[in-house]
């Protein structure tokens, strides 16, 4: 029988930058460690370092930094940033909770406001030239809404279908439990909608999904991040959201804002439709009792 050796994780093309550090901190000398915890600590804010600014911030040599690289399978400082770079745009969580220098919590606090209140001003220019009107009235005219969102793409996706069926019929969320994709999508009809949530790390044969959506009778409504702008030409309508976030993690209050811009519009679209049914459903809640009233 032939012996199975595991590759070292620090030989490994594709390996994380932290997962390197982890399996050869053991061995590395106390300067190289001093590095390497600067590394880990600011790995989502690479881009604004040199190598010099390592080797000052950490009072070792840029020998010494220059060496660490090289152990961790890196050519030079570049491509410890492009790598760094390469995780954030991915949608990996890479910065620290709380950057060095930070004073108080009302710090990181105002950061993130800031960060979403950027988003929202970029939201509005992107939503300004009618595209949120297109979208509502594509919810408004199908006849069935088909909503898919996984992974990180399935909370936004969820919380549409469950505010549109509140105000339209035939809206159901794929794929349900125990089914595939190929068996929610088969009989798509002209006049149906297909609303497809693509999120930065989307699961592998998402182009497959666009592509078939595209390819059916019914019409493509795409909502993503920048990262998903690739499939943007095979949608008849596609709505980018920006998910910057100072933390490690993205942000997905401009995509939940899109869920409530395009749930009112198509209430407001179908005023009187909607509205009997929002009542019919009230009704049903009590009858069934099925919400505290307390």
């Amino acid at each position: 029988m032939t012996e199975l050796i595991a590759t070292p994780t620090a030989e490994i093309p594709n390996a994380r930058i932290d997962a390197r550090i982890d399996e050869r901190y053991g061995d590395l000398p106390p300067q190289e460690r001093r590095v390497a915890d600067f590394l880990v600590d600011h790995l989502g804010d690479l881009a604004v370092f040199s190598a010099a600014d390592i080797s000052r911030r950490t009072g070792v040599s840029k020998a010494t930094v220059s060496r660490l690289f090289r152990k961790l399978g890196f050519e030079d400082f570049k491509e410890v940033r492009d790598h760094a770079l390469a995780l954030r745009a991915s949608g990996q969580p890479t910065a620290s909770p709380v950057r060095s220098g930070d004073s108080s919590e009302t710090t990181g606090i105002q950061r993130h406001v800031q960060h979403e209140q950027q988003n929202f001003t970029k939201l509005a220019e992107i939503l300004a030239d009618g595209r949120l009107h297109q979208a509502v009235e594509m919810i408004r005219d199908a006849g069935q809404v088909i909503i898919i969102g996984m992974r990180n793409s399935y909370p936004p996706a969820a919380h549409l279908h469950h505010q549109l069926i509140q105000v339209r019929g035939k809206v159901r969320l794929a794929p349900q439990p125990g089914q595939s994709l190929g068996e929610e999508l088969t009989g798509l009809a002209a006049g149906d909608l297909v609303v497809v949530f693509g999120f930065r790390r989307r699961p592998r044969g998402f182009g497959d999904l666009i592509r078939h959506a595209a390819n059916s009778p019914a019409q493509l409504l795409c909502i993503g991040d920048a990262t998903s702008r690739t499939y943007a030409k095979h949608a008849e309508t596609w709505i980018e959201c920006p998910l910057d976030a100072d933390g490690a993690f993205d942000s997905y209050a401009a995509p939940m804002s899109v869920v409530a811009l395009l749930a009112n519009g198509a209430l407001n679209a179908s005023l009187a439709a909607g509205r009997r049914r929002i009542s019919h459903v009230a009704s049903t809640y009590e009858e069934l009792k099925e919400l505290d009233t307390s």
